[in-house]
C-alpha cells in the first residue's frame, strides 16, 4: 500500500518500521460539543485506513487521544456550571455514540489529557534541562523554537527564510493561534482566575500544560520515540504537529513519525461551514432530516481524501441510491450461489481494481467506483464464480466499513390515504425549497408513525422503527 507523505511530499510504501505491527496515531477530538461532520471526515477516513491495512493482513496499533483540557473545555464547563471531568465526560460518551452509528473501529487505546498529565510534566522538565524550554515570571514554560533548527520543515516555514532569531520575546500562550504565527509556544500554562478549580501542581507552580503538549506526551507513552504514521486534519500541519516534532524529538530523540496522513477540509454547500452559516452539522442534525449515519459515512468517503469534499443533503438522497443499488446488486449475486457454499476467495475478482484504488493513496472514490463496475461483470459469472466474487466483494466492503441496507419491507405494509396525501404536500413542499413546510410535514409523518425518506427524485415512506 502506498500513501502520500506530508512531509517529504512523496508517495511511500507503507510497512511496519519494527516489520510486525503497523503503529499510528490520530489527534483526537476536543469534547466541548458534538463532533461535526468536518471532523468526522477525518476520523471516517483514519478508520478506512486502518481497515484497508488490516484487510490487506497487516497487524494494526491505532492510539488516538481525547483532548479534555484546553481553553475550549474550561471555558464551555464553567459556562454550562459543571466540573471539568463532568462536561467532558459527557461529550466523550456522545463522540462514542456517533463514532458507532458512523461504524469506526474503536482505537486500541484511547488515552486522556488529563490522565496524563504527570508525563506532560515530565516532558517539559526535560526540555527545560536541555535548553529548549525556558519559564516565564507569571509561572508559565515555553519552548524555544530557535533551539530547533528542524522547526517548520512539515509545513514548509523553512522554505519562507524566516528568522528565527526574531522570535526572541516573542510568545503564543494560547493553545491555538494563526497560521504562520513564528513565536515560542506554551508548555505549561501558570494558573490564571478565569481556569477556576482546573489548575494541576508543577515544578514551575500551579497551572496546566498547554494544548500541543499532550500529544507528544501520549506518543511516547504508548508507541515510543519513532512510530509508523501521525495523522490528522489538514487544518493542524502548523502550528499543532509542528509543534509535536519540535517537542518529541528535542525531550526523546529519535525520528518521531515515519509518515504524515493529513485529511483535507471539507465545505458545504460550496462554502465554509459555520454555526453562524446553520450549515454546521452534527450526525444528529442529519438523522433529523431523515439521513442515516452509514448514507453520511458513504459521502464521506465519496472524495479522495486530498481534494475537497462538497457536502450537501443532495449528495446525502444520492449515497441514499447507491447503497439501494449496491445492496439490490449485492443480493443478485448471492442469489446465484448454492446454500451452503463457503466464501473463501484469494483475491478480489471483478473487484480487483476496487482494491488496487484503495492501496494507491487510499483512493476511495476509485475504490466505490470500482465496485460497481465489478457488479457489473459479476452478472455475468456462473458456477462457482459468483460464491468467490462476493467473498471479494465482503472483504471490499469491509475495508470501506460500509454496511449495506437490509431488504425493506415497506413495500409490503399498507399506507393509509392520508398518510400519502401529508407525503405528497411535504415533497411538493421540497421541491419548492419551502423548507419549513416541509420539516413541519415531515415532523408530523413523525408523529403520526411514518418516516420519509428523499431520493433525488423521489421518496419513500417506511413504518418508524423499522
Amino acid at each position: 500500500m502506498r500513501l502520500f507523505d506530508t512531509l517529504s511530499r512523496t508517495e511511500r510504501e507503507l510497512s511496519p518500521i519494527d516489520g510486525i505491527t503497523y503503529r499510528f496515531y490520530c489527534c483526537g477530538p476536543t469534547v466541548y460539543g458534538p463532533a461535526h461532520i468536518g471532523n468526522f471526515r477525518t476520523f471516517v477516513l483514519q478508520d478506512v485506513l486502518r481497515r484497508t491495512l488490516e484487510t490487506g493482513g497487516i497487524r494494526t496499533l491505532h492510539v488516538r487521544n481525547i483532548t479534555d483540557v484546553d481553553d475550549k473545555t474550561i471555558r464551555d464547563s464553567q459556562k454550562a456550571g459543571q466540573s471539568l471531568t463532568e462536561f467532558t465526560t459527557g461529550w466523550t460518551e456522545k463522540f462514542h455514540t456517533d463514532c458507532e452509528k458512523l461504524g469506526l473501529l474503536a482505537p486500541h487505546i484511547e488515552p486522556g489529557a488529563v490522565e496524563h498529565i504527570p508525563q506532560q510534566i515530565a516532558m517539559i522538565q526535560t526540555l527545560v534541562e536541555k535548553g529548549h524550554a525556558y519559564p516565564s515570571d507569571d509561572g508559565s514554560v515555553y519552548f524555544k523554537i530557535s533551539s530547533f533548527p528542524g522547526y517548520g520543515r512539515l509545513s514548509r516555514l523553512d522554505e519562507r527564510e524566516l528568522d528565527l532569531g526574531k522570535t526572541q520575546n516573542a510568545r503564543s500562550s494560547t493553545d491555538e493561534y494563526e497560521k504562520d504565527s513564528l513565536s515560542d509556544f506554551v508548555l505549561w500554562k501558570g494558573r490564571k482566575p478565569e481556569d477556576g478549580d482546573n489548575f494541576w501542581s508543577s515544578p514551575w507552580g500551579e497551572g496546566r500544560p498547554g494544548w500541543h503538549l499532550e500529544c507528544s506526551a501520549m506518543i511516547q507513552e504508548y508507541l515510543g520515540d519513532s512510530f509508523d504514521l501521525h495523522s490528522g486534519g489538514v487544518d493542524l500541519v502548523f502550528p499543532h504537529h509542528e509543534n509535536e516534532i519540535a517537542q518529541s524529538e528535542c525531550a526523546c530523540g529519535g525520528h518521531f513519525a515515519a509518515q504524515w496522513f493529513h485529511i483535507t477540509h471539507l465545505l458545504v454547500d460550496g462554502g465554509k461551514m459555520s454555526k453562524s452559516l446553520g450549515n454546521l452539522y452534527t450526525l444528529s442534525d442529519l438523522a433529523e432530516k431523515g439521513f442515516t449515519a452509514m448514507e453520511v459515512r458513504y459521502v464521506l468517503i465519496g472524495a479522495h481524501y486530498r481534494k475537497q469534499l462538497n457536502f450537501t443533503l443532495d449528495s446525502l438522497s444520492g449515497a441514499r441510491e447507491a447503497l439501494a443499488k449496491l445492496a439490490k446488486s449485492a443480493r443478485q449475486l448471492a442469489a446465484k450461489i448454492e446454500p451452503g457454499t463457503v466464501l473463501t476467495s484469494a483475491d478480489f475478482g471483478p473487484f480487483q481494481s476496487a482494491w488496487d484504488s484503495l492501496t494507491n493513496d487510499l483512493n476511495t472514490p476509485g475504490a466505490l467506483g470500482g465496485i460497481f463496475t465489478g457488479l457489473r461483470e459479476s452478472a455475468k459469472l456462473t458456477g462457482s464464480e459468483p460464491a468467490a466474487a462476493l467473498a471479494g466483494l465482503n472483504r471490499l466492503l469491509r475495508a470501506l466499513g460500509i454496511v449495506l441496507p437490509e431488504t425493506a419491507d415497506s413495500d409490503c405494509v399498507e399506507i393509509p390515504g392520508a398518510i400519502k396525501v401529508l407525503a405528497e404536500t411535504r415533497w411538493q413542499a421540497r421541491l419548492a425549497k419551502n423548507w419549513a413546510e416541509s420539516d413541519t410535514l415531515r415532523a408530523q409523518l413523525a408523529e403520526q408513525g411514518w418516516l420519509m425518506k428523499d431520493g433525488k427524485t423521489d421518496y419513500t415512506l417506511e413504518p418508524a422503527g423499522n
